[in-house]
């Protein structure tokens, strides 16, 4: 099948050709995204309730995350030094997670995600996903991590959208539409006042989603990158 990129107003977008077939493989996408979000959400309220029959505790989240972000459609990993340099389309993001293994040099983690972004003219995201990773500490102040993830988001259209009616006239159609997404992170963090009851730490992240789908006759696939700024409180 032949793929062809089309750009818009600086927005990045995937198209494919119609076909009858598509439809079908967007609802199965749908569902492998909702599904891993329940399995996600079980097992984290399954490790949460559980006790460590050596020291009476789960693996409990561990932390409040609260990040800054600038998003842009554009090719995956495309526009890094424009996320700094380039238009602003700003967002916030919180989050919590635990460590599903704590060893002296590296972790695996799972993290839970709320955020909302504004890209003018195109949309208001709000992103729902869950991502498992990995992170390596270089020291007991400096780590470096990677992950993947999936969720839904909530898309909000910023412009004007029409629909023809059964009398043959046009009328508003701006609903909230329910879409997946696919993640990948890398960052690397700094922690400090270890000697706090509740240590923070600096984070950066740099962020490859993909949105899907976007516009299913013809915009499919609708890439985003992402530069978040934020910090992480101890619980």
């Amino acid at each position: 099948m032949q793929k062809l990129f089309v750009s818009y107003r600086k927005n990045c977008y995937l198209t494919l050709p119609n076909h009858p077939n598509m439809n079908p493989l967007f609802g199965t996408c749908k569902w492998l995204i909702f599904s891993q979000l329940l399995i996600s959400t079980l097992v984290c309220t399954k490790v949460t309730s559980q006790k460590d029959s050596t020291s009476g505790r789960g693996n409990k989240l561990d932390h409040f995350s609260l990040a800054f972000t600038n998003n842009h459609s554009a090719y995956p990993f495309s526009s890094f030094s424009e996320l700094v340099t380039g238009e602003w389309h700003p967002g916030i993001e919180i989050g919590t997670g635990f460590n599903w293994s704590v060893r002296k040099k590296q972790d695996w983690y799972q993290e839970f995600k709320l955020a909302y972004f504004y890209h003018q003219f195109v949309q208001h995201g709000i992103p729902l996903y869950t991502n498992f990773g990995y992170r390596y500490k270089f020291s007991k102040h400096w780590d470096a991590q990677a992950g993947l993830g999936a969720g839904v988001l909530f898309s909000i259209p910023d412009h004007k959208r029409y629909k023809l009616n059964r009398e043959g006239n046009y009328e508003a159609h701006n609903k909230v539409r329910l879409q997946g997404m696919f993640v990948f992170n890398v960052g690397s963090g700094y922690r400090f006042a270890l000697d706090k009851k509740h240590p923070l730490e600096a984070f950066v992240t740099y962020q490859q989603r993909i949105q899907t789908p976007y516009v299913p006759s013809y915009v499919p696939l609708l890439p985003y990158n992402s530069l978040m700024f934020g910090v992480k409180w101890r619980m």
